[in-house]
């Protein structure tokens, strides 16, 4: 998470969605950088624990921003980072597992600790399911996340590539597929507005 006093912005990082190289491109510029552990802070957390005291001690009220990626591609990316050769033997090693048996093993009632990812559904929302985002942007459309930083800061952010991981195909069956949606179907009505929004949600 970074918080921006001017322009006025509240960074919320989602996993996987590029938020590693926001940070290096912006961190130098905020006046709150949250890293280590506490980088990928719940939008709930900020809202209940960050945002009262920055309106208290300093009177300043960020604007709430954050990315979010296609559910299967940003499940998927948690997938091919775990099946790095340098966690190969460890308990959080995928590189052995088809995307499928990922995927359900994800969506089992005690997830083994490889396919424990969290949902960028929680990470967004309150917990009645209330969006917390000020300004959502797909993960996809880059660009006009890009822009909005560019008008906001009055100069353009210059990103380099982070974390990239490895290349491997993401298939799923018919049948896990249907689960996945059933099981995290707020999660894609989300996604399904924000690409209705054209890439950019406002709230």
């Amino acid at each position: 998470m970074l918080i921006f006093s001017d322009p006025c912005l509240a960074f919320i990082a989602v996993p996987k969605t590029g938020s590693t190289a926001i940070e290096l491109a912006l961190r130098s510029r905020a006046d709150v950088a949250f890293l280590g552990r506490r980088k990928h802070m719940p939008a709930q957390r900020y809202e209940s624990k960050i945002a009262p005291f920055l309106a208290d001690a300093f009177r300043i009220y960020p604007e709430r921003i954050a990315i979010m990626r296609d559910p299967v591609e940003q499940i998927g990316s948690w997938y091919r980072y775990r099946s790095r050769d340098d966690i190969k033997g460890t308990d959080r090693y995928t590189g052995d597992l088809s995307f499928d048996r990922f995927v359900l093993d994800l969506l089992s009632d005690d997830p083994p600790e490889h396919a424990v990812i969290g949902s960028q559904h929680r990470m967004l929302t309150s917990k009645h399911g209330d969006l917390l985002i000020d300004h959502l942007f797909r993960y996809e459309q880059f660009e006009i996340f890009h822009d909005f930083l560019t008008l906001r800061f009055g100069d353009r952010p210059a990103f380099k590539t982070q974390n990239v991981s490895p290349v491997m195909e993401l298939e799923l069956s018919p049948s896990t597929m249907r689960r996945l949606h059933q099981a995290r179907a707020a999660e894609f009505a989300l996604y399904e507005r924000l690409c209705e929004a054209e890439g950019h949600l406002r709230t």
